[in-house]
């Protein structure tokens, strides 16, 4: 049963993310790799969505050239429902976008702003998340989605809670004290241990009134833009005068833009979710189950001798990859490209792209 027909899903999906580089390109971003049972990441966000929004209550922000595929990949969802931008400008002017096109559509609306490329094992768990955080934004705040520490992570942003304001579908909800950019790895060892501190998951749920507001009140010139928009919202992106507007927007992300600067802020942390941002090629072995001897092949006819914990990765349906004696290592194998790392190693990734955009390889990009 849909939850309720004043709330909708706003699904970021126009990232261009290389960080499963040689797998995912500017043309096949990570949420659109199917790595997961022959369903891509954004197919499998969409079906956890499942009983608590109507198709018609979806809306997907991506860019122009991504649009076909994403639309082959959920027919379901109505075609007007895809936001286009002109130019990646920020999860701000995404926010910003989704929230006035909806608002027109429903002037009482609650909006999640969902990820289209990470991955959540425990698809009640989250389901009830966002019941509670739809009841809890219907008060007038800012919910954002609290992700329980397992390890004390580094690369992720952090949020301190502060005093208890209730609980809602048996959840508890508290003030944000404060937002932490990336810990150094004691202090991320101390939040682990005080219980007090949740990662930022990027996801949020709020009236399209009240974000609208705050957006008006910490980022004017956005608002502004977005105003003038507001006509061809959801009508015609494509037409010059909405992409002049919308280049003109000096990019941001909402977190910096409002989420740090607002005091109607308010986390309900999750636990038991199985949360997992897909960030590396490591992070596969979290999500996914391997072999007896904790290999995980995938897509790849393999043939290991005396190999184990490794993650095998093949394109080609005929290619045999064979390894030996090979231990806790990472095999990608792609028509115009291999990546062989150490585990462990793959955030290194990133550092590769780089080189690749700074010495013109912008054929393997």
């Amino acid at each position: 049963m849909v939850t309720d027909k004043h709330f909708y899903a706003v699904i970021m999906a126009g990232g261009g993310g290389t960080r499963l580089w040689p797998l995912s390109r500017k043309a096949t971003p990570k949420q659109m790799l199917c790595l997961f049972g022959g369903k891509s990441l954004f197919q499998i966000a969409l079906d956890r969505l499942d009983g608590i929004f109507d198709p018609n209550q979806i809306f997907i922000v991506t860019v122009a050239d991504q649009v076909d595929t994403l639309s082959n990949l959920a027919p379901h969802i109505p075609i007007a429902n895809f936001l286009i931008e002109p130019m990646p400008r920020g999860t701000a002017a995404v926010v910003a976008m989704a929230a006035a096109c909806i608002k027109k559509k429903d002037p009482e609306g609650v909006i999640a702003i969902l990820t289209a490329d990470h991955f959540i094992k425990n698809v009640s768990v989250f389901q009830n998340i966002l019941k509670a955080s739809y009841d809890l934004a219907k008060t007038g705040v800012l919910v954002t989605m609290g992700i329980q520490p397992t390890f004390p992570a580094t690369g992720y942003g952090y949020i301190e809670n502060g005093e208890l304001v209730g609980e809602f579908q048996n959840l508890k909800a508290y003030k944000v004290n404060a937002f932490i950019e990336k810990p150094a790895e004691t202090r991320a060892a101390e939040f682990l241990r005080n219980g007090k501190h949740n990662w930022n998951s990027g996801m949020f749920i709020w009236k399209v009134e009240v974000v609208l507001n705050e957006i008006r009140r910490f980022m004017p010139t956005l608002y502004d833009i977005v105003n003038q928009l507001s006509p061809l919202l959801a009508v015609d992106h494509a037409n010059q005068e909405f992409i002049d507007l919308w280049y003109s927007i000096k990019p941001q992300t909402i977190d910096y833009g409002i989420m740090e600067k607002s005091d109607r802020v308010v986390v309900i942390p999750a636990s038991d979710l199985g949360w997992n941002d897909v960030g590396s090629w490591d992070s596969l072995f979290e999500v996914l189950s391997p072999d007896l001897n904790g290999n995980i092949v995938l897509s790849s006819k393999h043939i290991g001798i005396d190999t184990d914990d490794c993650l095998i990765y093949s394109t080609s349906p005929v290619r045999l990859v064979v390894t030996i004696g090979t231990q806790n290592m990472i095999v990608i194998d792609t028509p115009d490209a291999v990546l062989v790392c150490p585990r462990g190693e793959s955030q290194k990734v990133k550092e590769l792209v780089q080189y690749l955009k700074e010495n013109h390889y912008t054929f393997y990009l």
